[in-house]
């Protein structure tokens, strides 16, 4: 009873805001979820419901008919194994150069870390757009290979701006003065002190670096020639936006007719989606924690 009276009453005003708030909140969830729910609904419902139009919430006559043909297809197998690789020497590679540029522009006895930072800044703003990018790449003889995709972004700006922040207010001075007395070198304190200490900052960038990776088809569409390194975000645009399938091979038939490759390749299309998206929906969770950590650290001063 005692909790009650020294509750404060909200005022009518008050009542009207906080429903305007939970009211925008909610439509802005529903606004969220439903794409999503209406998503997976499609990719588990008949085709002939889903070219129907009959497909709005909950599947409708649910079967597994859009995975099966997804999973026969090997280009789809060829674009997994491509983007796994991808992702996985990209993100590694990035993690450790740009955690690396940020240990430097972090050091206050490095005199040309407010140079370099500025250069940097400039990059952030301009760059050589498309046809520059692409001669340099040619020139490197990098052309219709994996290193196309992967040299020119291993470095990240931003994400090095975010690592020294890190670097700056959550590793202590101190421990370089005693790494230093007990005669150890810059290397010495990056590998014993500096990286263990740095987990969280660590996942921020292996996540932003294997979520662009991922998420990445341009470079692939520009660099890359053959179809058996095409990573499995440019086979997804090719389905969904060329239509370039193989009916014969994903139903394992010769005598598809033209409505029914229509209904297959509509059916795919959600299938495929959601079947690429997988894979961050199953690591971001187990970094989560480490990802809001590491960002709200590295925020907090430039």
């Amino acid at each position: 009873m005692s909790r009650n009276r020294n509750k404060i009453k909200n005022s009518r005003s008050d009542k009207v805001y906080l429903a305007i708030v939970y009211i925008f909140l909610g439509l802005f969830i529903i606004s969220i979820i439903y794409p999503l729910l209406y998503v997976l609904s499609c990719s588990f419902s008949s085709p002939e419901a889903l070219v129907s139009g009959r497909v709005f919430f909950l599947p409708v006559e649910p079967g597994l008919q859009g995975y099966k043909a997804v999973f026969r297809n090997q280009n789809v197998w060829t674009g997994f194994k491509n983007s796994f690789l991808y992702t996985g020497i990209y993100a590694f590679l990035g993690t450790i150069v740009t955690y690396i540029g940020g240990f430097v522009l972090a050091r206050r006895e490095f005199h040309a870390r407010k140079l370099i930072t500025t250069i940097f800044t400039i990059t952030m703003f301009f760059g050589g757009g498309l046809m520059p990018s692409y001669l340099l790449i040619n020139k490197l003889k990098l052309m219709n290979s994996m290193w196309a995709l992967i040299l020119p972004g291993i470095y990240s700006v931003w994400l090095g701006f975010i690592a020294r922040t890190f670097i700056q207010s959550s590793i202590p001075e101190d421990l370089f003065e005693t790494t230093s007395l007990d005669g150890g070198d810059y290397f010495t304190f990056l590998i014993k002190i500096a990286l263990p200490l740095s987990k969280p900052i660590l996942a921020v960038l292996a996540l932003n670096f294997a979520t662009g990776m991922w998420n990445s088809y341009f470079g692939a569409m520009i660099y890359l020639n053959s179809p058996s390194k095409f990573p499995l975000q440019l086979i997804l645009r090719q389905i969904l936006i060329q239509n370039t399938i193989d009916y014969n091979s994903l139903t394992g038939s010769d005598a598809l007719s033209l409505v029914e490759r229509q209904y297959l390749s509509e059916l795919l299309k959600y299938s495929l989606i959601l079947v690429a998206s997988v894979p961050l929906l199953v690591i971001y969770p187990m970094l989560q924690k480490y990802f809001i950590k590491g960002v709200m650290i590295g925020s907090l001063k430039g």
